[in-house]
């Protein structure tokens, strides 16, 4: 059975520091929401709270419909997939993939050596908890290693096997704490492949935290984008990356990160970037809002060598100077410097055979983008919806 989350209105301090300022979430039924942001922002904080493991200062979690508040993680129909796999040593992967089914069906009793013979029944359901193991084992091809400990497995294999523990009890939720960190960049590919084929399987509910952009975008259904204890944003992938809600929603989805450009209000209405002046029609809250500042990604940025003709390219075009050129295989990131708009230099993504040729680094060029392209935020870094477009030289 599958079943949703909400969490309404959390509140978390630890001392002085506010880690959780108000958290409101709902995670439907089948859904792979992942909590994204910085180490520090309260996404690990969130998912324990979820999962009874850290006790809320105010505000509710409902599992199912249920209030769960002061059940105890065991009582909350979860599965919780710790980041340092939480394995036990002396045990093989056969006991610790078991461990949950025999705490559960077998009484403290029944659970020492020899009572199985003994105890009428006890036989029966261990040979059934193996017959969930060994198929659960060939679901994660985990066959050849149920007699392994888990010093013995790499880290791939480990993370395998902390799955197959949560999994066995067939819980309505799992909760996933940053549970690929500890892998190199491989075996990171490997195993979200895996995850996005076990949910897919599966059809339960996943709430996974991660600092990882790279993660929540390929994995999950929607995103909630934290910082500093509050939910910036909640979408899908796509609404993430095409409509950040602010600054720093925009900064922290996409790689390499949205480009922020200066603007300027000019006495004749709208906007200047750089010596052009845009007009625009921007509403908020159903005043007009002049916006601070203008973001854009990489891709939407395009070079021009120096010399050729301006009327060839992008409405708007400003003199730059090629700082570096960074290889991302077929990709190419070009690190450009252009004082007339931007502090830091701006990135400009292009396909590596696309390069202009004789752009090496320390080039003279021109920088252009369409103005359809901009995404404009206020004082605040609240996103302002706009339109723009050239009016004329400021």
């Amino acid at each position: 059975m599958t079943a949703g989350v909400e969490v309404h209105t959390l509140h978390k301090s630890f001392g002085p520091v506010k880690v959780l300022d108000g958290i409101d979430l709902r995670v439907k039924p089948g859904e792979f929401l992942s909590l994204l942001g910085p180490s520090g922002c309260g996404k690990s904080t969130l998912l324990r709270s979820i999962a009874g493991l850290e006790e809320a200062d105010a505000g509710q979690v409902h599992i199912a419909g249920r209030c769960v508040d002061g059940l105890r993680p065991r009582d909350r129909d979860i599965a919780f997939v710790f980041q340092n796999y939480a394995l036990y040593p002396h045990m093989t992967v056969q006991q610790n993939v078991a461990l949950p089914l025999v705490m559960r069906r077998l009484g403290l009793l029944r659970r020492q050596p020899g009572m199985a013979w003994f105890w009428p029944g006890t036989r029966e359901l261990l040979r059934d908890i193996d017959a969930q193991v060994q198929a659960l084992a060939q679901t994660l091809g985990l066959q050849a290693l149920l007699q392994r400990r888990p010093g013995q497995l790499s880290g791939g294999q480990r993370q395998r096997v902390a799955l197959a523990r949560a999994m066995v009890r067939r819980p309505a939720v799992f909760l996933m704490d940053e549970p690929l960190s500890n892998l190199d960049a491989q075996l990171r590919l490997e195993v979200r492949d895996e995850l996005a084929q076990l949910h897919q399987r599966l059809g339960a509910t996943f709430v996974y935290v991660t600092h990882d952009q790279t993660e929540a975008m390929s994995l999950s259904s929607r995103v909630a984008v934290m910082e500093r204890g509050r939910i910036q944003q909640i979408g899908t992938p796509r609404q993430l990356y095409d409509e950040p809600n602010s600054v720093a929603v925009a900064r922290f989805i996409g790689s390499p990160p949205m480009n922020l450009l200066r603007l300027q209000p000019s006495p004749a209405g709208g906007v200047v970037l750089g010596t052009q002046r845009l007009a625009l029609s921007a509403r908020q809250g159903g005043a007009r809002v002049l916006p601070a500042c203008a973001g854009v990604r990489s891709e939407h940025l395009r070079l021009q060598p120096n010399g050729g003709a301006a009327a060839e390219g992008p409405p708007l075009q400003w003199p730059g100077r090629l700082r570096r050129v960074e290889h991302h295989g077929a990709q190419l990131h070009c690190h450009v410097e252009v004082p007339q708009v931007a502090d830091e230099p701006l990135v400009c993504s292009v396909m590596t055979h696309e390069l202009p040729a004789g752009l090496t680094a320390g080039a003279e060029l021109r920088l252009g983008l369409a103005p359809q392209h901009l995404h404009f935020f206020d004082g605040d870094g609240a996103r302002v919806a706009c339109e723009a477009r050239v009016a004329e030289a400021a």
